[in-house]
């Protein structure tokens, strides 16, 4: 089985947005309202280079979201088909994501989520990230983790 990790295009927004959605919806009862992730300006994204996908067996089953800041890489979004989950994609577009900001010059990387999905914070907090804090930012509850790169 091929898997291979590439800048997404324009003509992969569809598939990017129809997985996001897939990934995210099941947070909606829970938070209140769609997370942060399915309201995103993909098409923008896509076009500053943001996006990557990870296709596994010919087929695009999950997304990356990156953003270069001025201290670290933010890992803004990582989402996999709830079809292609337990096939070690998401860990593989963890690793990509931490490879890629030390390829940046980084030595660390952030990310957030939001305080009611616990899993992502407690998967965070087993590979290795570290909670910074915690702020209400566009209307979203966030907990802000770092991992050091070094």
């Amino acid at each position: 089985m091929s898997t291979e990790i590439r800048l997404a295009t324009d003509d992969d927004r569809a598939t990017v947005e129809t997985i996001v959605t897939a990934a995210y919806s099941h947070y909606i009862e829970r938070i209140g309202r769609k997370p942060g992730p399915m309201i995103d300006d993909y098409a923008t994204l896509i076009r500053d280079k943001r996006v990557r996908v990870i296709i596994h067996d010919g087929a695009i089953k999950g997304v990356l979201v990156l953003i270069p800041e001025a201290d670290s890489m933010l890992l803004d979004n990582i989402a996999v088909s709830p079809a292609a989950q337990g096939l070690g994609l998401g860990r593989k577009l963890l690793e990509f994501a931490e490879d890629a900001a030390r390829r940046a010059g980084y030595s660390k990387i952030r990310l957030y989520t939001h305080e009611k999905m616990t899993e992502n914070i407690d998967l965070y907090r087993r590979i290795g990230y570290v909670e910074t804090h915690r702020i209400e930012e566009k209307g979203f509850k966030r907990v802000y983790m770092d991992k050091d790169l070094r």
